[in-house]
């Protein structure tokens, strides 16, 4: 014969409570606070006397969201649904109604329980509340074009995108180019559209915003799944006159019976339009402060930028910004200061010769305080770098690059000379260290 095991219920460890009063409403479901709750939940609910005489259910009233759902008697037809029913069991009285109608979506529910016991010793009169989920679809409030190949969507609520493929734009009006959603990404309560084209300027389209659904899977549905926009047209300046139509020969236009030349014209002034639109961006392509972040790259690759050091976006406009006046300075002490300080955000403490013991006339005394003067011609023009703190491994490195491009090119970059580290005295101690062996007198 074949194991069949059964679900159980383990009972770790049991807390008693004291009541406070005789009447209590235990084991109410939803609970009180409960979010969530399914529009088609039953609510239940038990009142327990402590006592012996019991809860009066002739006594007994319960409202749900105003509504007089139990009067003592029977359950109101309106929340006699199929698991409704009311028992009294000893000393308890339970009751469950389930509405003849799913509860409205994303409802504050509100249970009045107002009851006593038979005996009339105690009473009670609580009420509580529970949240119903999310069941209403969101809305498309909104579309507009925001760029030539960008469209954003505003809805009634936050919102995920679930397939950018699902999403739909078509033009109302012509001509234009057909066009299609390349990505779309959400964030709260709009969507933000990237077309694999420009969409035609001036002329009217039409989104549908399949595949979209809110936090709760609710996805859009007709007909607020849609909405109308016109195609991005760029800034231009005002007394710009470029009209492919008015330049051709009146003759020509007069002849245009059809239209069809009127509708190729057309054509050829939409990508006029947007060649146009790309010469107008171009200050804010050249422009340090404004320039896409790949264009800033590009930038610093014509100025020949020569640091090979990893700058994020902010450090690679001011590079920019400075280069060619570092360039100007290529050779000079303060060329080398100005570009450790920008670079590091170190003040070198002094440029000194190799051999950077002078000589004092009367005073100096020959391999005593003073040391003569190399004659090669590479200690001639060897010099160190000081700084006022130890450094890192990688800021050492960057200050010798620095270093070795700007310095002038007859020198040699020699030391880089640090302070040294804090000496740590080898303190005593009583009872196991011994003077000279393991620590030292100071």
């Amino acid at each position: 014969m074949s194991a069949v095991e059964l679900p159980r219920l383990l009972v770790d460890s049991v807390a008693l409570t004291a009541a406070p009063a005789r009447l209590v409403l235990v084991n109410r479901d939803p609970g009180p606070g409960e979010v969530g709750v399914p529009v088609d939940e039953a609510i239940a609910l038990e009142l327990v006397d402590t006592g012996a005489s019991g809860p009066d259910a002739a006594a007994t009233r319960v409202w749900i969201d105003g509504v007089l759902a139990f009067d003592g008697v029977s359950i109101a037809a309106a929340f006699e649904g199929p698991l409704a029913s009311h028992a009294t069991a000893g000393d308890t009285l339970r009751l469950v109604f389930q509405s003849a109608t799913p509860l409205a979506s994303q409802a504050t529910v509100e249970v009045r329980v107002v009851s006593a016991t038979a005996d009339g010793a105690a009473s009670i009169d609580e009420r509580y509340r529970f949240e119903v989920e999310d069941r209403t679809a969101p809305r498309l409030v909104a579309a507009q074009a925001i760029g030539p190949k960008t469209v954003r969507l505003g809805f009634d609520e936050a919102v995920v995108v679930t397939d950018a493929s699902l999403v739909r734009i078509a033009a109302k009006g012509g001509p234009a180019v057909p066009v299609r959603v390349a990505s779309a990404s959400s964030a709260g309560q709009g969507v933000l559209l990237t077309l694999d084209t420009e969409m035609s300027p001036d002329i009217e389209h039409e989104v549908v915003a399949a595949g979209v659904q809110d936090l709760s899977g609710n996805p859009v549905l007709g007909p607020y799944d849609r909405a109308r926009f016109v195609g991005f047209r760029a800034a231009r300046p005002t007394n710009r006159s470029f009209d492919l139509w008015r330049m051709l020969p009146r003759h020509n236009r007069r002849d245009d019976q059809t239209g069809d030349l009127a509708r190729f014209i057309a054509c050829l002034q939409e990508v006029t339009d947007l060649l146009l639109a790309d010469v107008d961006r171009w200050p804010d392509i050249f422009d340090l402060e404004r320039a896409p972040e790949p264009f800033v790259e590009l930038i610093l690759a014509d100025l020949g930028n020569p640091f090979p050091f990893e700058l994020d976006d902010r450090g690679k406009r001011r590079l920019a910004s400075v280069l060619v006046a570092m360039y100007g300075q290529k050779g000079t002490a303060k060329g080398i200061r100005n570009a450790i300080r920008f670079f590091l955000g170190i003040d070198i403490t002094a440029i000194t010769a190799f051999n950077a013991d002078a000589l004092f006339l009367g005073e100096s005394q020959l391999g005593v305080d003073w040391v003569l003067g190399p004659s090669g011609r590479f200690a001639l023009y060897a010099f160190n770098i000081e700084v006022a703190r130890v450094l890192t491994p990688r800021e050492r490195q960057r200050l010798r690059a620095i270093v070795e491009y700007l310095k002038p090119a007859h020198t040699h970059f020699v030391d880089l000379v640090e302070p040294l580290p804090p000496v740590v005295p080898d303190h005593w101690e009583i009872g196991v260290s011994e003077v000279g062996v393991t620590t030292v007198a100071h």
